[in-house]
């Protein structure tokens, strides 16, 4: 009970936290963004407000002067005409032109952001509890991105780092999206789990992640720089720490970064072929825990009870060394996500080994990459029935 309700109190604090600092820049207006869309959705809501504090002005203030001007106290006496028929076709005739107003600058507006077509670069991006994964397939390559390490240090129950020490505190990530400016890029949505809902404010859109379904939608960055966003979808337990970064670079910039991830990828796929060392995949295997477990099972393993199992002195973590590869390559319900196409072969293989030798544990074993990479199907092995 007592753990329940640290659980519950930690959840408030962290929102707490986050709802006074990633609202640092609050403003009374919605962003007009960086991109043409944005700046037409901008200024179709600055037309609506207008429009409408227009018909306020005018519906109030004819309220006020008729309570003022035709008052008992003056003599007023109510009229006894029962209509008019002038005025029922005036009070239809000019609704309906405002709303037609509306509509059709909506209508555009809505119309090219479904417009997708003549896009230079196509990602495809998933949602996970409580992750994305973007999928350049263009370029045949992907990547995970979840909350960055200090974020994720800082939220775990008895920390005592302080959230406000945190720059940007649950608005980073450890691998943002990057993207060239100037460029249409498409974006394809789906999930693999739960709805999530992909959404930087600044692009001026937000769209849902659906399992079993592709949405669509596009963008086209004219300036270089950092936008943040987050899931907008209440997707489960960690929904507050699911954040979004996009970075937009110049083309030579953006070159650059695209070679650097291809040799990244180069070096992890080739760590899969490298025979390790217990102590190597321990190490590593802290790391990889800290990131994708720690908050659930905790920081020293002893997970929470009646809500997620500990691992230490787990029957799987000191138990058969397959039956705990199938765990966590496969998941279990609704409670534990199959790690298979989150994680590569390395990391795999390395936080299974630190699960086993870590809390106390002493199974004493430890698994090779080249043993895993195997069983993992990786996303991007789909993407060639994505159009």
């Amino acid at each position: 009970m007592n753990n329940t309700k640290n659980l519950l109190r930690g959840i408030l604090v962290s929102a707490l936290f986050r709802a006074g600092i990633a609202n640092a820049d609050y403003t009374l207006n919605m962003p007009v963004g960086v991109t043409k869309i944005s700046r037409e959705v901008h200024d179709l809501h600055m037309m609506v407000i207008w429009i409408c504090f227009g018909i306020g002005l005018v519906v109030f203030g004819v309220m006020f002067y008729s309570f003022y001007h035709h008052r008992k106290s003056r003599g007023a006496v109510a009229a006894t005409f029962h209509e008019n028929g002038a005025v029922e076709i005036l009070w239809t005739l000019i609704p309906f032109i405002i709303l037609i107003s509306m509509a059709v600058p909506a209508t555009r507006t809505m119309m090219d952001l479904d417009d997708t077509r003549y896009a230079e670069l196509t990602i495809k991006v998933t949602g996970y509890q409580w992750k994305w994964r973007y999928d350049y397939i263009d370029e045949g390559f992907g990547f995970m991105s979840q909350l960055d390490a200090n974020s994720n240090a800082a939220r775990q129950l008895g920390s005592d780092v302080d959230p406000r020490s945190v720059e940007n505190y649950l608005l980073n990530v450890d691998h943002p999206l990057v993207i060239p400016v100037n460029k249409k890029v498409r974006f394809l949505f789906t999930a693999a789990d739960v709805l999530h809902s992909w959404w930087v404010p600044e692009l001026g859109w937000k769209k849902d992640t659906v399992p079993g379904f592709i949405n669509e939608s596009w963008t086209l960055v004219d300036r270089p720089g950092t936008y943040r966003g987050q899931c907008a979808e209440l997707c489960g337990r960690d929904h507050g720490f699911m954040p979004i970064v996009v970075i937009a670079k110049s083309q030579e910039d953006y070159s650059k970064w695209l070679a650097a991830q291809k040799a990244a990828i180069r070096a992890n796929e080739a760590s899969a072929d490298k025979t390790w060392t217990k102590d190597e995949l321990i190490a590593k295997g802290e790391e990889v825990y800290k990131a994708n477990c720690a908050s659930c099972h905790q920081a020293g393993g002893e997970g929470i009870p009646g809500t997620f199992p500990a691992i230490k002195g787990s029957a799987v973590a000191t138990g058969a060394l397959q039956q705990h590869i199938d765990l966590v390559l496969n998941g279990k319900g609704a409670m534990m996500p199959s790690f298979a196409a989150m994680l590569s072969a390395t990391d795999l293989a390395a936080v299974i080994t630190y699960q086993r030798n870590a809390f106390g544990n002493d199974a004493g074993d430890f698994v090779q990459p080249s043993q895993i990479a195997p069983l993992v199907k990786a996303p991007a092995d789909d993407e060639d029935e994505v159009e």
